[in-house]
C-alpha cells in the first residue's frame, strides 16, 4: 500500500478538519480584531462550512475530468488563500468572503481524497486506506482545534491560528506534488444521479436526523467560549485542554461505535446516543459553572456526538446499498449543512436567552433528531416488511 499519498491525504484531511472547528475557539478574539460581535462573527464558521457542504458534490460533479493532481493542487490554492486572506482581512466582509473561498477548497478536495485512497490500496486493504485518510478529521478534534485555540492563547493573536492552518494546507499540498502517483479519473456522474437519494423518504428522514442531530451539537459549540468561560475563567489555554478532552471523547466515540453498532444494531446505538446528547445538553446551563462537571459534560458530548456518525452511515448504506459512495458524500454534506446553520441558531440563543443556555436550545433540536430517527426507522421496517 502508498503510505506516503495516503499520509498526505490524511494531513489534507487533518487541515480541513481544523478549519472547520478551530475558528469557535478563537471566535470573540476574531470578532474584536474585525471590529464585529462576537455572534455576528458565527457568519465565519456558517460560510466555510455552508460552502464545504453545498459544494462538494457540485466540485465533484464539475471536476470528474480533472487529473487528480491538479484538482488537489487547485483546492489547495483556494485553502491557503482563503485562510491567508482570512487572517489578513482588513474588514469583516473580506473574512466572510475568504471562510468561503476556503470552504471551497475544502470542497473540491475531501470526496477525490476519499475516492484516491479506495484507488490507492488493493481490495483487501481498501477499507484501511480509507480509514487512515478520514482519521485526518477524527485527529483535527482531537488534536487539530485544540492546538489552534492555544496557539492562538499563548500568542495572543487569534491570526496565528490560520497561519498555522495555512501551513498545514501548505505542506499537504507539497506532499500532493511529491508523492501523489498519477492516479485514473473516475467517472461521471452527473449531480442528478448524485442527488437522487434524496427522494427517498427512508433516506430524507434519516439525512433530517443528521440535520437536527448536528445543528444541536454545534449550537453550543459555535460559542463554546463564552459558553464555557465559568469553567475557563476565560484562560485560552484551559478552554484548549478542554476542547482537547472532547477531541478525545470524540475520537473514542468514532471508533467504538461501530463495534456497538455490529453488537447491537443501529437503532440502539442511535437512539442512546441521542437521548444522552439531549439530556447532557439540557443539563449544560448547571455543567458549566464549574470545571470538573464541564469536563464530565463534553466527554458524553464528544462520544456521543460523534459516535452518531457510524450508526447513521450505516443506517443509509443498509438502505440503499447500491448508491453507497452517493449516500457517504451526502452524510458528509448533510453533517457540514447542520454546521453551518448552528450558528445562525446560536445567534438566536445568545441574543434571547444568553451564553449559558445555549445547551437546551441545542438539546431541544437533538430531542428532534430522536423523533426523525425513530421515523426513519419505522419507514425503513415497513418497506423491509413490503418487499417480498
Amino acid at each position: 500500500m502508498h503510505h506516503r499519498p495516503l499520509l498526505t491525504l490524511a494531513t489534507g484531511m487533518f487541515a480541513i478538519g481544523t478549519d472547520s472547528f478551530v475558528i469557535a475557539g478563537i471566535l470573540p478574539d476574531a470578532a474584536h480584531g474585525l471590529g464585529t460581535t462576537t455572534a455576528t462573527a458565527g457568519w465565519l464558521l456558517t460560510a466555510y462550512a455552508l460552502t464545504y457542504a453545498l459544494l462538494g458534490p457540485v466540485m465533484a460533479t464539475l471536476t470528474t475530468r480533472w487529473p487528480r493532481r491538479t484538482l488537489f493542487l487547485t483546492g489547495y490554492a483556494a485553502f491557503t488563500t482563503g485562510n491567508l486572506l482570512t487572517a489578513y482581512a482588513p474588514h469583516f466582509g473580506t473574512a466572510l468572503a475568504a471562510r468561503a473561498l476556503a470552504g471551497l477548497g475544502g470542497a473540491m478536495i475531501t470526496p477525490a481524497a476519499v475516492a484516491a485512497a479506495a484507488t490507492l490500496a488493493p481490495p483487501e486493504r481498501r477499507g484501511r486506506a480509507i480509514a487512515t485518510v478520514m482519521t485526518g478529521l477524527s485527529a483535527a478534534t482531537a488534536l487539530g482545534a485544540p492546538l489552534g485555540t492555544a496557539l492562538a492563547s499563548l500568542t495572543d493573536d487569534w491570526r496565528t491560528t490560520l497561519l498555522f492552518v495555512t501551513t498545514l494546507g501548505l505542506l499537504a499540498a507539497l506532499g500532493t506534488a511529491l508523492f501523489l502517483p498519477t492516479l485514473p479519473t473516475p467517472p461521471t456522474v452527473p449531480l442528478r444521479t448524485r442527488l437522487t437519494p434524496l427522494t427517498d423518504h427512508r433516506i430524507g428522514l434519516t439525512l433530517l436526523t443528521t440535520l437536527l442531530a448536528y445543528t444541536g451539537l454545534y449550537t453550543v459549540y459555535s460559542f463554546i467560549d463564552p459558553a464555557l468561560d465559568r469553567a475557563t475563567g476565560g484562560n485560552g489555554t484551559t478552554l484548549a485542554t478542554l476542547l482537547f478532552v472532547w477531541g478525545l471523547a470524540a475520537t473514542a466515540g468514532t471508533l467504538t461505535s461501530g463495534r456497538l453498532v455490529d453488537r447491537y444494531g443501529g437503532r440502539r446505538v442511535i437512539n442512546t446516543a441521542l437521548t444522552l446528547a439531549a439530556l447532557d445538553f439540557a443539563l449544560l446551563p448547571w455543567t458549566t459553572a464549574h470545571l470538573p462537571t464541564t469536563i464530565a459534560a463534553l466527554l458524553v458530548w464528544g462520544a456521543c456526538g460523534w459516535g452518531l456518525l457510524a450508526p447513521q452511515t450505516h443506517r443509509l448504506i443498509t438502505t440503499l446499498p447500491t448508491a453507497a459512495p452517493l449516500l457517504t458524500g451526502l452524510a458528509s454534506a448533510t453533517v457540514y449543512v447542520g454546521v453551518a446553520i448552528a450558528p445562525l441558531t446560536g445567534q438566536a440563543g445568545l441574543a434571547r436567552l444568553g451564553p449559558y443556555w445555549l445547551g437546551p436550545v441545542g438539546a431541544a433540536l437533538i430531542a428532534l433528531a430522536l423523533v426523525t430517527a425513530e421515523a426513519a426507522h419505522t419507514a425503513i421496517h415497513r418497506k423491509e416488511t413490503e418487499t417480498p
